[in-house]
């Protein structure tokens, strides 16, 4: 992706993409904006992403960040709204990084992590929601979600699901966990940043 292009950007004003719900005051921002947490695995934060295709209409993106790598560790894409493949997301996340400790997920509150299937997926975590219409306060994947945009999709004539889903992976899989540097990693990259921790944890 070095050859064709591909360079950091600066982050493009926020454009609000998810489903907005009035619900009760119990739903507590317990991450208050510290997005710098003393630990991997302890702090993930999730949201949902409309992308435009020519043939297919808005498709889907939900993804999964750990904030302590900065890293994207699960995402899902899909042709609908629907609750249930939205969420597989969180499936395979608890799945790739399993814990001991209760982990806190960061949301906004959105329909899709106020319904009761996204509290049985989220049972034993530790749940916390931005405020109403406040996206600064899950503002690092918020900001993914234009990178990814500005970066990269932004630079096609996107034709359908299949053709995202070809340069979601792409950006994810092959440059943004691998190789895009991040200043919050010291400069090095997501996957590089972790594996940078695994080494010292170990000495």
């Amino acid at each position: 992706m070095r050859q064709m292009g591909i360079r950091a950007q600066w982050i493009k004003p926020h454009t609000q993409t998810t489903i907005r719900s009035d619900f009760s005051g119990k739903l507590k921002n317990l991450l208050d904006r510290n997005f710098s947490p003393a630990h991997p695995n302890c702090v993930w934060c999730t949201d949902i992403t409309y992308i435009h295709t020519k043939l297919d209409g808005f498709v889907y993106l939900a993804c999964i960040m750990d904030l302590y790598f900065r890293r994207i560790i699960s995402w899902k894409l899909t042709k609908t709204l629907d609750t249930g493949p939205i969420l597989e997301s969180i499936e395979e996340a608890r799945k790739r990084r399993p814990s001991q400790e209760p982990i806190m997920i960061h949301t906004d509150r959105g329909i899709h992590y106020t319904c009761d299937l996204y509290r049985k997926l989220t049972r034993g975590m530790i749940r916390s929601y931005s405020a109403k219409g406040v996206p600064y306060d899950n503002a690092c994947i918020e900001s993914f979600h234009s990178l990814i945009k500005r970066e990269w999709l932004s630079r096609f004539d996107i034709q359908n699901y299949r053709h995202v889903y070809r340069l979601v992976s792409q950006y994810i899989d092959d440059w943004y966990n691998p190789e895009r540097i991040h200043c919050h990693c010291g400069y090095m990259s997501p996957a590089e940043y972790e594996v940078m921790f695994q080494r010292t944890s170990t000495d």
